[in-house]
């Protein structure tokens, strides 16, 4: 009998410790709620639904369009920029192209608001604007605005019915490195053009802050108030603040700010370059802020590019916003909103390329011509059509890949390549861009089936494994990653996996690497190294699954 109680005593603590931990998980969500590279997310809300756009770069379709009805659980329902007439991607690098979109909604219509940077960083810079009464689209084609300079546009629809631009500028001259502000003016609701004088209303002087850019303004409590990034987009990245009674007005600067950093932290911290920050007010009257920043390892190493966070802020009795977490700080672990919860789908993906048209999870460098894949050719897989480019190169190779999402994570493909030359290689690639990227291949070499590994540093290319394939038919690639490193196996069959390589270096991804704004894409390659072909590569499936260090 004593057995038996002591046992049931136990019993029920087991039960009780599980029980509380799955309340205290309940209670909670787990930050990012956009992982991999999605950054500089902007959010709205129409009536109990929430929609979110992050930045895309040279990634086609881009702007990628979520929506959620609590805030954690997101969706992609579409892309703002999905055809290639929208915008001329030509002669792009990884880093340029779709900068900061602003998503805002409006009498039945939805609105983003745009950068499109071309030519290098500080060259040609358009800012342009997209409808859609449907945030899944279509989306209209691109009304440019004249004159409009500078980068991270955003869009206020005020309450007297008139439509204002706010935009970053770089002064000239810089009195400082990094000298840039911010400037207001009104657009035309029906042209999209300018309006009335500019006004300048941050003067990155007036606070010897860095960078000044992302402004988005709002009215509450009779203030209008601007949020601005500032301090670049690595270690020193921050969220600022300030206010005035008029739009066009004299804005008082924050006392506290920077209202969010983790700048002061460690460069190895769970968490940095907090920054770029959108805020929404839910239908419970809470409010809440996401914003961009970074899971780092060694060295303040981030292969997963910039993704999206979710915090608590509130407006204190002073009138001025505050993160509302328990540290003042953005946190892996935070407090649910007060929202419907959605359970959310599991961190798995499968596509066996069953439909006939290619998933939103895929995108091409830069948009993709109509023979470069067919999912019809043969149904039930995606053919890959070879291509003379190469991904060392500025062009638009043969690459379909998705965001590595996960620092742990397991793919695989199963793949039909025959290759008529040792010109032809189709397999895997994982992708920081042009200059820093691993393939992961099948070739010829003296008429016989090769698989190599290979990788570019800086467009230097090297060799690191190659071995001769005893087997003929399909072959099935799989790539996993741990702290250590990512390794590559192969084998003829679904559960072999012969190892070739091992540990290889995952600096070479990062974003720190290749001083990008971009993360890591994992997927499909093939190119005829420059030669006319008409070779392609069959896959019948690939599989994603990922877990979190």
């Amino acid at each position: 009998m004593k057995i038996v109680s002591i046992m049931n005593k136990g019993l029920f603590i087991c039960i009780w410790l599980l029980a509380t931990v799955w309340l205290a998980q309940a209670q909670t969500f787990k930050n990012p709620v956009l992982p991999g590279f999605n950054p500089d997310p902007s959010i709205c809300r129409v009536n109990d639904d929430y929609y979110m756009v992050t930045s895309s770069f040279v990634y086609f379709p881009g702007l990628p369009i979520f929506h959620s009805k609590d805030l954690i659980h997101w969706e992609q329902i579409g892309h703002g920029i999905s055809r290639p007439e929208q915008l001329d991607y030509h002669n792009c690098e990884t880093s340029l192209g779709l900068w900061a979109p602003t998503i805002r909604y409006h009498n039945g219509i939805f609105y983003i608001i745009n950068t499109f940077v071309s030519g290098g960083r500080e060259a040609k810079r358009d800012n342009y604007i997209i409808t859609a009464k449907d945030p899944s689209g279509p989306w209209s084609n691109a009304h440019f605005i004249k004159d409009a300079d500078g980068i991270d546009s955003s869009l206020f629809f005020d309450h007297d019915g008139r439509i204002w631009y706010t935009g970053n500028f770089i002064f000239n001259p810089e009195h400082y490195e990094g000298h840039h502000g911010i400037y207001l003016c009104e657009l035309d609701s029906k042209t999209f053009q300018f309006k009335g004088k500019r006004t300048i209303i941050w003067d990155g002087e007036k606070t010897r802050g860095k960078w000044i850019e992302a402004p988005h303004i709002y009215y509450e409590n009779g203030w209008y108030y601007l949020l601005v990034a500032e301090g670049g987009t690595f270690t020193n990245h921050s969220v600022m603040m300030a206010r005035s009674r008029k739009i066009d007005g004299t804005y008082e600067f924050c006392p506290r700010n920077p209202i969010i950093s983790h700048r002061h932290l460690s460069l190895e911290h769970e968490i940095s370059v907090t920054g770029h920050a959108d805020i929404v007010k839910t239908q419970n009257d809470e409010w809440w802020m996401v914003l961009l920043a970074v899971r780092p390892y060694k060295h303040a190493h981030f292969n997963l590019g910039r993704e999206t966070f979710l915090v608590p802020v509130l407006w204190d009795s002073d009138g001025w916003l505050r993160i509302d977490t328990e540290n003042g700080l953005v946190n892996t672990q935070e407090r649910r909103p007060n929202l419907p919860y959605d359970t959310g789908k599991p961190e798995f993906y499968s596509d066996n390329f069953e439909c006939t048209e290619l998933s939103m999870i895929w995108n091409s460098i830069h948009p993709y011509p109509v023979h470069l894949f067919s999912l019809t050719e043969r149904p039930g897989y995606l053919r890959l059509y070879l291509c003379p480019e190469k991904l060392e190169e500025v062009c638009t190779p043969a690459f379909l890949g998705r965001r590595q999402q996960h620092q742990i994570f397991h793919m695989q493909a199963a793949m039909d390549f025959s290759p008529s030359s040792d010109h032809e290689d189709a397999g895997l690639a994982l992708v920081q861009d042009d200059r820093f990227h691993y393939t992961f291949t099948v070739s010829l070499k003296h008429s016989q089936r090769i698989l190599r590994v290979q990788k570019v540093y800086n467009h230097d290319v090297t060799i690191l494994a190659e071995t001769m394939l005893d087997f003929s038919g399909r072959v099935y690639l799989t790539v996993s990653a741990d702290e250590t490193g990512y390794h590559f196996y192969y084998g003829s069959n679904e559960q072999m996996k012969v190892p070739l390589y091992l540990k290889a270096d995952p600096t070479l991804l990062s974003s720190v690497t290749n001083s990008g704004f971009t993360g890591t894409y994992l997927g499909m390659y093939g190119t005829s190294n420059k030669h006319k072909t008409e070779g392609y590569a069959d896959f019948d499936w690939i599989l994603y699954e990922g877990q979190n260090l």
